[in-house]
């Protein structure tokens, strides 16, 4: 009666190596030059398959080493787990971005739609024709997400995903202010007085707005809110039909003003500025598709100073 066991013990790589050398060239001589072994050694591995495989599988005859019906039987076997190895050691993710039929997700603010997310999308399309983008919110389950592969990158200002997770820093962000181009008092400078005279919007979503909350609170500086949105939908429209003015990054502003005729200006209170990172996970770091994407990004949105840095 065989006696079931835990576990079976696997062949060494190496001695899978000699069986098909020695087999092929029936001779030790020739199998420890090719493995660049001696003879003693090539014996040594010699006994350690035969006690494994439980039989002689080689019996010296004039014409040199012969195989015994076992190894006959078994040289098939090995050779296809050799290749299986091979083929393991030398495989490699690819991603062909021009056929590659895939979608991403990516975590960013509303404020990455506007600044960040057409020049993604743009690239992709002229790329990689078959890729698909879905744009998802930041909030507490990102990094949950990027973990089980739900999202494959997070863009933005997130302090919470610093710890466990890899990070690449695009470009710095400083603060600005945006005005309507008629604005009937503020021309081209904006004075700490006058900035405290005026009423301004509020922005309420973004880590960047708890920064901008905190100097404010920490410099004694008081805004007149007239509004407060839930994100920048909407604002461009608000501002060029207004007086108020918005304090807000410099990338989300100067693309406003680009895109619809509003004037930026120097923010008056010294609010501390931060990095946009790209953030993703461990589980994912050498995915050919997860690389593609973040060499993307690198590619788009890091500045000269952040690349010379590295």
């Amino acid at each position: 009666m065989t006696v079931p066991t835990s576990e079976t013990s696997l062949l060494d790589a190496k001695l899978l190596r000699l069986f098909d050398l020695l087999y092929t060239t029936g001779s030790v001589t020739r199998t420890a030059e090719q493995l660049g072994q001696s003879q003693p050694t090539i014996s040594i591995w010699l006994a350690r398959l035969r006690r494994d495989l439980r039989d002689p599988l080689f019996i010296r005859s004039p014409s040199g080493m012969q195989p015994t019906p076992r190894a006959d039987a078994l040289i098939g076997t090995a050779r296809q787990a050799l290749e299986a190895l091979r083929r393991l050691a030398a495989w490699e993710d690819s991603f062909v971005p021009a056929t590659a039929q895939r979608q991403f997700r990516i975590c960013m603010t509303d404020g990455s739609h506007v600044t960040l997310l057409p020049h993604i999308l743009q690239h992709v399309r002229a790329a990689a024709p078959h890729i698909r983008i879905e744009a998802a919110q930041i909030n507490a389950d990102t990094g949950r997400a990027l973990q089980s592969g739900e999202a494959n990158l997070a863009l933005g200002f997130i302090p919470e995903l610093e710890a466990g997770f890899f990070q690449q820093t695009l470009f710095p962000q400083d603060w600005v202010c945006l005005v309507n181009a008629a604005h009937p008092r503020v021309s081209r400078s904006l004075s700490l007085k006058d900035y405290q005279a005026e009423e301004h919007i509020g922005i309420v979503s973004g880590t960047g707005a708890q920064l901008l909350a905190a100097a404010m609170a920490r410099q004694k500086v008081e805004r007149k809110l007239a509004l407060w949105l839930p994100g920048f939908l909407g604002l461009p429209a608000i501002i060029g039909t207004t007086d108020l003015i918005a304090t807000l990054p410099r990338h989300i502003g100067e693309t406003l003003a680009g895109f619809y005729g509003l004037k930026v200006l120097r923010c008056p209170v010294k609010i501390p500025g931060f990095t946009v990172k790209q953030h993703w996970h461990s589980r994912f770091h050498q995915d050919a598709g997860n690389r593609w994407l973040r060499e993307v990004c690198v590619k788009l949105f890091q500045q000269r100073e952040v690349r010379r840095a590295n």
